[in-house]
């Protein structure tokens, strides 16, 4: 058993609920790997948290996709043909009698 593993058994003890807590730390190593369960094992345990559930959600987070570039803005919006500031051009759809 890896080093980091066989801290993290020791810290969550040998009663029904420290098993059934390495049991699931265990459980991701078929998902993960052993390699990335044991870092993220040697990752809590460094932050001095021994906890599955801390250990599942570095796990989780090193598995997410990585965030895209975000767009420029002012290329995405960039104007071919700006728009010409006329007030009059609403009187004409408006119809000829406007001023009524």
């Amino acid at each position: 058993m890896p080093p980091a593993l066989s801290r993290l058994k020791r810290k969550l003890g040998d009663d029904d609920d420290g098993h059934r807590r390495f049991v699931r730390v265990l459980a991701a190593i078929p998902d993960h790997g052993l390699d990335a369960v044991e870092i993220a094992v040697r990752e809590a345990l460094d932050a001095g948290v021994a906890s599955d559930d801390v250990i599942l959600n570095i796990l989780a987070r090193a598995k997410e996709p990585p965030r895209p570039e975000p767009l420029s803005a002012l290329h995405a919006v960039a104007l071919q043909h700006p728009p010409i500031a006329d007030c009059a051009r609403y009187d004409l759809l408006r119809g000829h009698d406007a001023a009524a």
